[in-house]
């Protein structure tokens, strides 16, 4: 498979590579990265060929923004294309002196406040040019409005209201002065995305850990109405937060935590097949979700120079139909998934 083919994204004109940078683990997502690895990264994604990278505010509260900025501004602009994120305002922590990162192991000391206003999306955008040193960005995604994140129906429900009666129009009028090529959102669980697309039209939806090898319920209700609607998708958490590219190691991440038994057994069975084809598990990961017609780009993250070269490697390596046939016939993957 080729890494750099260009897909159409869902309804827009933007043409995306098969292949991107997912700009998490830059922000220090579970492991400490430094400035020198963060640099050496992105240079070799750029050597490399990679011309598609994916970041956000909250991704080390602002730490991912500046490195992969401070990176891609010495770069021709018309080159690459670049997305990020809205929906959350930074600002300086009350209490500066006892500021813990939270969920991040390392990234930037700023609190954030959820806001998906017409004025706080338009905030959101020129905080992002500023941190990225760009003055535009092509792509723009709803981010986290879930249950995951606002935990109850009321509260979800009154930033699905907010956004489609106004923080919609700041995105809509962002993409008509072609400040912005493509609207999104993105998404971590089932259910979501029929209750965007009953509010508003999207080009598209980042789709983060739910249609991978490890689980496919997606292609229930949320695949079928993106193809119905033309809403493309963009594969986040291809690895799963790493089971898929490490194979069951002893604290192996499933969805950001650490695997049960049940999905270790399970991706030690996937595994265990994919030897038998000769295909590296990371090879089946990373290609398994390019075979959905609504799908247009995957973008694993990396931290090291060597792991980019290593997943642009492993987007090349052929994958015979039978493995993909077997992963079927033993229940690992669903019947319906699309495959060659």
């Amino acid at each position: 498979m080729d890494p750099f083919a260009r897909r159409k994204l869902g309804s827009s004109d933007v043409m995306l590579p098969q292949f991107g940078l997912g700009g998490a683990p830059l922000g220090e997502l579970f492991t400490r990265v430094s400035e020198a690895d963060s640099e050496a990264t992105l240079a070799a994604a750029w050597n490399d060929g990679v011309r598609y990278y994916d970041t956000a505010p909250w991704y080390g509260r602002g730490q991912s923004e500046h490195r992969m900025g401070r990176f891609l501004y010495r770069q021709p602009r018309s080159e690459f294309l670049l997305s990020t994120k809205v929906g959350r305002v930074l600002k300086a922590p009350a209490r500066p002196e006892n500021f813990e990162t939270g969920f991040w192991t390392g990234g930037l000391h700023f609190d954030h406040v959820f806001d998906y206003s017409y004025d706080a999306i338009m905030r959101a955008y020129e905080d992002s040019l500023q941190r990225l040193g760009l003055n535009r960005i092509d792509i723009l995604v709803i981010h986290d409005l879930d249950f995951w994140h606002h935990r109850t129906e009321p509260l979800v429900n009154a930033y699905l209201d907010q956004v489609a009666t106004s923080g919609y129009r700041a995105l809509i009028e962002l993409k008509e002065a072609g400040l912005i090529g493509a609207i999104g959102a993105g998404i971590n669980e089932l259910g979501m995305i029929p209750r965007f697309l009953e509010l508003m039209d999207l080009d598209f939806f980042l789709v983060a850990l739910r249609y991978t090898l490890g689980e496919q319920d997606t292609l229930d209700v949320e695949l079928p109405l993106c193809v119905e609607r033309e809403a493309g998708i963009i594969i986040g958490g291809v690895f799963s937060s790493g089971i898929y590219a490490t194979g069951p190691v002893a604290g192996a991440k499933y969805n950001y935590v650490d695997a049960s038994p049940e999905e270790l057994d399970r991706a030690g069975r996937i595994q265990a097949i994919c030897e038998r084809h000769n295909v590296p598990l990371a090879a089946a990961a990373l290609q398994f979700p390019l075979h959905h017609p609504a799908v247009a780009s995957v973008i694993p993250g990396a931290i090291l120079p060597e792991q980019v070269s290593a997943n642009i490697e492993l987007m090349r390596h052929d994958i015979p139909a039978d493995l993909w046939a077997e992963l079927k016939n033993d229940g690992l993957i669903r019947e319906d998934a699309p495959t060659p």
